[in-house]
Parts: structure tokens; C-alpha cells; sequence
């Protein structure tokens, strides 16, 4: 019986970088892996000499891959049935699943129940203000596995929080759930640092 399953991690976790690894141990046994991202996560797409938009999945140590693009509007279970009539699909693997509608969640678990497909969906947690996103928020409602990949704070304890950085240094408490951004905009931290320097700012 294949299964749902849900790796999270705060940024800079490494989690871009398991799901090509995954891909690639699956590929190399043989298997066909459908890569797939939401289309909210642009950063390393670009455009073909056809005009056409050419999405990429990046890790920050140099793996690449391109991958399928999932609209915030698609029927998941549609395309991939319509894709493995022409040539089976033995697993999906989804990058940056927290932005993935609740629905598109319950169709990937559809496909892994009754099409007997894993999907490994790999993701952050929670957003800048620590609150979950969509897709994670299902994902933990309903994963049949739940693993979390660690990274830790500058201070060496674990980070479980993706803080949003000003280009003053100073941590954003308010704004827009999703901000895409890497390096340059976030920063994971543990909960007693982030607390802390927005204590800070504040005094």
C-alpha cells in the first residue's frame, strides 16, 4: 500500500536537496518520478528560447532538476491520471508543498491510497509569523508519515522558525503570508533567538 508523506523543515533544512536526492535514488532503480512544484514558487524558473516557462526545482548546494508546475487552481488527480494512461508514473514527489491548496493535498492523497502511487511531498512548516500554510497544515492532518528534516540556529539549538529579515537586519512581523524569497529574505532561527531580537527591535 503506497502513502502520503510529509518531510518539513525550516529553510535552509536541506529539504530541496532530499527531494532530488530521492528523485534520483528513485530514477536510478528505474522508476518514473513526476517532479512537481506550485507555481507560487518562481525564484530559479525562467524562459526558453520557445518563450515558454521552464520551471526549475534548485537546492541552495547546487542540485537542480526541472519539474512540472502545479497552478493553485489545478485538479492534481486529473493530470496525473491523464499522464500515467500514457506512460506509468511510479511515484510524485512535490517540492515546496506548503503552498498546495487543502485540496490538492487530499487529491495527492487520493492518488497514493487508491492508485498505489507514493507521493513525498517536502515543505516548510509554518510561515514567517509561525503560523502554518495551507498545504501543511493538511499535510499533517492527513500524511500517513510525518518527518521532520532539522537545521539549526546560529546558536546551535534547533530552528523550527523562518524568520522574515529587513534589509536592515531587523525581523518583519506583519505583511503577506507568502513572500517568496531565500537568503536574502529569511533566516531560520530557534523560537528563544527569534523572541529575543524582536524584543530587541521593540525596546
Amino acid at each position: 500500500m503506497s502513502k502520503l508523506y510529509f518531510k518539513f523543515g525550516a529553510m535552509a533544512s536541506s529539504k530541496t536537496a532530499n527531494a532530488l536526492m530521492t528523485r534520483f535514488n528513485y530514477e536510478e532503480k528505474g522508476n518514473r518520478v513526476w517532479l512537481i512544484k506550485p507555481d507560487l514558487d518562481n525564484r530559479d524558473d525562467y524562459t526558453d528560447e520557445n518563450g515558454r516557462r521552464v520551471t526549475v526545482v534548485k537546492s541552495r548546494i547546487g542540485l537542480s532538476a526541472v519539474a512540472d508546475v502545479v497552478k493553485r487552481d489545478e485538479d492534481i488527480l486529473k493530470r496525473f491520471r491523464d499522464l500515467n494512461e500514457k506512460a506509468k508514473i511510479d511515484v510524485i514527489i512535490c517540492d515546496e508543498c506548503q503552498f498546495l491548496t487543502a485540496e490538492q493535498v487530499d487529491e495527492m492523497k487520493y492518488i497514493a491510497e487508491f492508485c498505489d502511487t507514493p507521493v513525498l511531498c517536502f515543505g516548510l512548516r509554518s510561515d514567517f509569523q509561525t503560523k502554518l500554510f495551507e498545504g501543511s497544515k493538511r499535510l499533517f492532518e492527513i500524511a500517513d508519515s510525518v518527518t521532520e528534516i532539522k537545521s539549526v540556529c546560529r546558536c546551535g539549538k534547533k530552528a523550527i522558525v523562518n524568520a522574515r529579515i529587513s534589509q536592515n537586519g531587523e525581523i518583519i512581523t506583519e505583511g503577506e503570508q507568502i513572500e517568496i524569497g531565500g537568503n536574502d529574505k529569511y533566516e531560520s532561527m530557534c523560537w528563544g533567538c527569534f523572541k529575543r531580537r524582536i524584543e530587541e527591535q521593540e525596546k
